[in-house]
C-alpha cells in the first residue's frame, strides 16, 4: 500500500433487475457528519484489522472483499457472498486530503430482502437506474462524488445484472489514481495528468469535468 494512504476501503455496487432495467442501491449519507456528508454513495467502508486476519500482508484486495461483505450487511441488512463479488476498479484519492483511503470497488448481485439502514451510516436509500441517478445529479437533486458518478456512467450500457457482471469479469482492473486540476478530475493516461498547462492540448483523455452541470466524462479507449 502507498505510504501516503491512511488505509484500505471497500465499496459494493449492489445490482438488481428492476421493472425498467438495471438498478443500483444508493445510500444517502448523513448531512452533518462523517465521510461524504450528504452524498449518495454505494455501501462500503474501511477495512478493519479483523478483516485482514489470517491473510497475507500484501492481500489488500482479499481484505477488501471481507470488508465488503461485512459493510453491506452492517449498512443495509442485506447479505452478499464474497464469491459473488466482481472486482472492477481501484480508486486512489489525491494526496493532501485528510482521510486518504484506497478503495476497491466491487459489483455484486443483490440478495432478496428488505433494506434496513444503520442510522449512523445512512439516512435514506433508493434503488435507481444509473441513467436516472446521473440525470438527477445533473439537475442538482442528487449529490455524487466522482467515483460514484464514473461507476454509474460505466453501467449505462448494461441492460441487466448479468450484463454488468459479465462485463466486469471480462475487463481488466480499472485503476483511478486521482489528480485535480481545478474543476477537472484527471486520471492516467490523460495528456494533462502531469502538467496542467496541457489541459487543452491534443492527446489522450481520461478526465471528468465538474465545473458545470452536467458533468462531462472523457476517456480515450486503449487499443
Amino acid at each position: 500500500m502507498d505510504e501516503g494512504l491512511h488505509g484500505i476501503a471497500a465499496t459494493v455496487v449492489l445490482l438488481r433487475n428492476g421493472a425498467d432495467g438495471l438498478e443500483v442501491l444508493l445510500l444517502e449519507r448523513p448531512h452533518d457528519r462523517g465521510s461524504f456528508a450528504g452524498a449518495w454513495v454505494f455501501p462500503g467502508g474501511a477495512v478493519d484489522p479483523e478483516d485482514a486476519a489470517g491473510l497475507d500482508a500484501d492481500s489488500d484486495e482479499a481484505a477488501a472483499r471481507v470488508a465488503a461483505v461485512r459493510e453491506v450487511e452492517e449498512e443495509t441488512g442485506l447479505v452478499v457472498s464474497a464469491s459473488d463479488l466482481v472486482t472492477v476498479s481501484r480508486w486512489t484519492p489525491p494526496s493532501g486530503i485528510p482521510k486518504r483511503m484506497q478503495t476497491w470497488f466491487f459489483y455484486a448481485p443483490a440478495a432478496s430482502g428488505r433494506v434496513s439502514l444503520h442510522p449512523d451510516e445512512a439516512v435514506a436509500f433508493q434503488w435507481i437506474r444509473p441513467l436516472d441517478a446521473l440525470e438527477r445529479h445533473a439537475a442538482g437533486a442528487l449529490k455524487l462524488f466522482p467515483p460514484t458518478w464514473v461507476t454509474l456512467h460505466d453501467l449505462l450500457g448494461d441492460a441487466t445484472v448479468a450484463d454488468a457482471l459479465a462485463r466486469g469479469r471480462a475487463a481488466d482492473l480499472a485503476e483511478f489514481v486521482t489528480r485535480f486540476a481545478g474543476k477537472t478530475v484527471l486520471w492516467h493516461p490523460d495528456v494533462a495528468y502531469d502538467d496542467d498547462s496541457l489541459l487543452d492540448a491534443e492527446g489522450p483523455r481520461h478526465r471528468l469535468e465538474t465545473g458545470a452541470m452536467p458533468w462531462l466524462y472523457s476517456r480515450t479507449r486503449q487499443r
